[in-house]
């Protein structure tokens, strides 16, 4: 909860372990407190934050653990449901993750006696990515190396099967756009899924290798940016399935893509896991150069704030902040 200025992070918070991945709460849950989760090699930390630049009575941050789920295996990637809510009586979270043994598992508590979870099983490989349906929340879809992406209902039903060409790296799923399912794969393509026809409807091109991340714009969505190599690549689909802009960035590949939440503009980069630190970058589509740098030590995980510019990357027994201009 300290402001730390040596690796120019804005606030850190620690840990028991390792933070594998780490994921704001995309959704409004009816309190001022922002929600984060955060996975280690065993267990998923539920907690909330506030900072100084939403509210002036707090000092730097305060950070505070609601509930820690047990996991048993490691955690590769975390999905909120916008059906969790703190204002209600009993409140709700819920959220899915992805582990190391291909499985998800849907979690629900009421933060008190009620705490479940469910196991979601049919992918064969490595889990990259999942997201929950943005609106009702009551569907999931998942991406692997198994070349599959899958559309799961809550109970564990398999709803819709997309098979792909190549790793599928990341899946988005847009609120304003409920019926359309972003799917990027490694291979350099991304492709766009009617789910009511179950089929693809639109792709997208790197003309570049490997694809590691893609993301789709909150704030406009005819804006989809994706990392390849090293370069930073963004599309706006109205007008070419090339890109309209890219940069290299990363020396030595790129790892993840985000937009921020808060402006069509905004998106942050990190380098690849080496061996000592890992590189974020944050990007202004006005400004040649990146308007923010920060190292983690052995970073992994990159997510945005839902209503400031902030984001936040887990490492070793911490969490770090970095706060940006707008």
């Amino acid at each position: 909860m300290k402001q730390d200025s040596t690796r120019n992070t804005s606030y850190t918070v620690d840990c028991e372990d390792y933070v594998h991945v780490v994921k704001f709460n995309p959704f409004d849950s009816g309190d001022a407190c922002s929600l984060i989760a955060y996975g280690g090699n065993n267990y998923v930390v539920v907690g909330t934050c506030r900072f100084q630049e939403e509210d002036a009575e707090v000092e730097c941050m305060q950070y505070k653990t609601l509930r820690t789920f047990h996991h048993g295996v490691r955690v590769d990637a975390i999905a909120w449901s916008p059906e969790t809510r703190l204002d209600a009586l009993p409140p709700q979270i819920r959220f899915c993750t992805a582990a190391s043994d291909r499985k998800l598992r849907l979690f629900t508590s009421d933060l008190q006696d009620k705490n479940e979870f469910k196991t979601f099983d049919g992918h064969s490989d490595y889990i990259n990515d999942l997201v929950f349906a943005p609106k009702e929340g009551q569907e999931v879809a998942s991406v692997s190396d198994d070349h599959t992406c899958r559309v799961w209902d809550l109970e564990g039903n398999e709803k819709a099967h997309f098979v792909l060409r190549s790793p599928g790296m990341s899946v988005c799923w847009h609120p304003e756009e409920a019926f359309k399912l972003m799917v990027a794969e490694k291979n350099g393509t991304i492709r766009f899924y009617d789910l009511i026809t179950q089929q693809a409807i639109l792709s997208l091109e790197c003309e570049q290798t490997p694809l590691m991340s893609a993301d789709w714009c909150l704030k406009n969505t005819l804006k989809i940016g994706a990392v390849a190599g090293s370069d930073w690549l963004i599309w706006d689909i109205t007008r070419s399935s090339y890109p309209q802009d890219k940069r290299p960035v990363h020396v030595d590949r790129a790892r993840l893509f985000r937009w921020s939440q808060v402006n069509e503009n905004l998106f942050a980069t990190t380098g690849y896991p080496g061996k000592t630190t890992t590189q974020l970058l944050v990007h202004h589509l006005g400004h040649p150069q990146p308007i923010l740098t920060g190292t983690a030590a052995v970073g992994s995980g990159l997510t945005w704030h839902r209503t400031l510019p902030l984001c936040a990357v887990g490492g070793d027994h911490k969490i770090f902040f970095w706060v940006t201009e707008m």
